[in-house]
């Protein structure tokens, strides 16, 4: 418990400085929106880039990878399915609502937590993987389509991930794990350094973006979507992986107990990336981090006791 006491204390402080930034202006008045994109267009890619150019791909592809991603995507597809047809809402924010309901925290809160409860940082990168490889590139590849001016064609909508700086990061530095090449460091360690931004940074964002505002306000936040896509992070999703976990591959001990903590993790701040990018769902998805950060403290807390 101490050990996830610890890796949210580092997130609640990088948040809370985002927050002093956003009320003393220092940033000026497009300080969130500067960041954002900063974020989205150089940092995350860098940093993606650079885990996965130097990943173990015996650590990758793994029992864990195939929890991770099963379970991420059934989620989704469930909240996509509900917001669409229960709420009723456009495409683009039902997307982003799947995001905010199954996309993991793998890298600003996942990381401490795999070092200070799982003891092992690798226990994070199948769902980083999956993550960047395959379930961004479809959620962005939506949002492109549904949110752009677009002629519709085929070319197009085969050619969209393949213009965005994530996807491309991700299927790059994949391709050097997998080719077993081994870069100069005078052309790592840029992209090293400039990923190093993108945690603190997509945290200082998110701190920014929550000064002035009062989270779950009525008549501003989709409280019934908000509602809806923390219980489905919360609760199923870490149930489902323990099920999938136990009962359909084996996994018992701390693999078990690994998986189960990993899919409880609250949402990544990404999703609030991807939203202030597209402009679509900002709310949500800001409101849903905020809300599952602080349920995934007790949530994860429960998963020790129950299983380590």
């Amino acid at each position: 418990m101490s050990g996830v006491l610890s890796g949210f204390a580092v997130i609640f402080v990088v948040i809370a400085i985002g927050f002093a930034l956003g009320r003393t202006r220092v940033l000026g008045e497009q300080g969130e929106f500067v960041l954002s994109r900063l974020v989205f267009f150089v940092a995350t890619p860098a940093l993606l880039f650079d885990s996965l150019a130097h990943a173990d791909l015996s650590v990758i592809f793994s029992p864990t990878l195939a929890v991770a991603s099963a379970t991420a995507f059934a989620i989704g597809v469930v909240y996509f399915v509900i917001a669409r047809t229960v709420m009723p809402r456009p495409v683009p924010e039902a997307t982003i609502g799947a995001l905010a309901a199954s996309y993991v925290n793998s890298a600003n809160l996942g990381i401490p937590i795999a070092v200070f409860v799982l003891g092992d940082a690798s226990f994070v990168a199948p769902l980083l993987l999956f993550q960047i490889v395959v379930y961004s590139p479809i959620a962005l590849t939506t949002l492109d389509l549904t949110t752009g001016i677009r002629s519709g064609s085929w070319v197009q909508t085969v050619t969209t991930p393949f213009k965005n700086p994530i996807v491309l990061a991700g299927v790059a530095g994949l391709a050097v794990a997998i080719g077993g090449w081994t870069l100069p460091a005078a052309l790592t360690e840029p992209f090293r350094i400039v990923g190093g931004a993108s945690v603190p940074g997509a945290l200082l964002a998110f701190g920014i973006s929550l000064y002035g505002v009062r989270v779950l306000q009525r008549g501003v936040a989709p409280r019934r979507e908000i509602a809806l896509a923390s219980v489905l992070k919360i609760v199923a999703q870490p149930v489902l992986a323990y099920l999938m976990g136990r009962f359909a591959l084996g996994l018992d001990g701390h693999d078990l107990f690994a998986v189960v903590v990993i899919a409880a993790l609250p949402t990544a701040q990404n999703v609030f990336v991807y939203a202030s990018r597209y402009q679509r769902g900002i709310v949500l998805a800001r409101d849903t981090a905020l809300v599952t950060t602080l349920a995934s403290i007790p949530a994860i807390g429960l998963v020790a006791a129950l299983l380590a």
